[in-house]
């Protein structure tokens, strides 16, 4: 008896141990080397250890998916609004990033009980000044980039670019499936080329005379112009000017890096002290200077680059919750497939 008592008192202290292991385990997709940073310092200032498992989002997805219920991961962060809501469809995350700093960081565009934008970025027109009039851009919207004043002059990602369904998922949520449907084809239309290559590629080509107009993000510019990628792609930002669609209306399409809670996380409570330390000014800060986003939360300004050649008086489509781009990803597949966007 006295045997089995000392046991189960080890085993209980064993079990307690691990159940209150003080660690975090950060299942990672946004590719950025200097995020590192960022966990060191948390683990500095907490105590708590950042497991960091780093690969593609889908690879790191299907491996979320298949450990179920036994799953590592306590937070999945990932470069798009789009991808937590897929997971979220998929039953895989759940509530509990809804403490009072989290709440007061983020507005509610930007946040679901399950899943938390940790940095901003907008999806905007590059455009040739040389080639492309004011009186052309006056009161450009993304409706307009099926306009046939654009045929041969478009230049934009493959469809299946989770940057483009949740922009077309945006669209579906403010005009309806119809619209949006003939929009694509509309924009298939105007298109220079077939879809190839990244957001960069884009604005490359419109340097480069391929093309008159890009859609890509807005970090890609101010990381261009920083000379991290090179000569060539720093010179050819410089032929590029930025606009910013649908100023008259709901405002510029936004989207979020976004950190999501893994149904079955074994260290919740870690993991939302982690969002919160992402969400402080030093971690805002961080992203700004690295990656070029735009801060989540107020009284961080963004870098020089960014203010410089972007600005920061333009105005954020806060009517269009994120989560919409989660919810109408299928369609938007739908519609651009049909449209016979490659």
């Amino acid at each position: 008896m006295k045997k089995v008592s000392i046991f189960a008192i080890i085993t209980s202290l064993f079990v307690s141990t691990f159940s209150i292991a003080n660690e975090v385990n950060v299942f990672n997709a946004r590719h950025y080397k200097a995020d590192s940073e960022i966990y060191s310092k948390f683990t500095n200032l907490t105590g708590i250890k950042v497991n960091l498992i780093n690969g593609k989002s889908g690879a790191l997805e299907k491996r979320i998916i298949s450990e179920g219920a036994d799953t590592s991961a306590d937070l999945y962060i990932t470069a798009d609004a789009g991808r937590c809501g897929a997971m979220d469809a998929k039953g895989t995350l759940q509530g509990g990033l809804t403490s009072p700093a989290i709440k007061a960081a983020v507005p509610k565009t930007f946040r679901t009980s399950k899943w938390v934008g940790i940095a901003k970025r907008a999806r905007i027109i590059y455009y040739s000044p040389e080639r492309v009039t004011g009186a052309e851009l006056s009161g450009m919207t993304y409706e307009g980039l099926a306009d046939p004043k654009w045929k041969g002059r478009l230049v934009i990602r493959k469809s299946s670019n989770i940057y483009n369904k949740s922009l077309v998922a945006s669209l579906i949520k403010n005009n309806g499936k119809t619209a949006t449907a003939a929009w694509a084809k509309g924009v298939v239309a105007n298109m220079a080329r077939t879809p190839t290559g990244n957001d960069r590629a884009q604005i490359m080509a419109v340097a480069a005379g391929e093309a008159d107009i890009a859609v890509a993000n807005t970090y890609y510019l101010a990381l261009m112009l920083s000379g991290k990628k090179g000569a060539e792609q720093q010179e050819a930002a410089k032929k590029v000017k930025a606009f910013f669609p649908n100023q008259n209306d709901r405002g510029t399409h936004m989207n979020v890096s976004c950190a999501a809670l893994v149904k079955g996380a074994p260290n919740k409570t870690n993991a939302v002290k982690l969002v919160e330390f992402l969400l402080t000014p030093e971690s805002q800060e961080h992203f700004t200077n690295y990656t070029f986003e735009f801060p989540i939360i107020d009284g961080v300004s963004p870098n020089p680059l960014v203010v410089n050649n972007l600005g920061l008086d333009f105005k954020q489509d806060m009517k269009t919750k994120l989560d919409s781009y989660g919810k109408n990803q299928a369609a938007a597949v739908e519609v651009m497939t049909a449209a016979g966007w490659k």
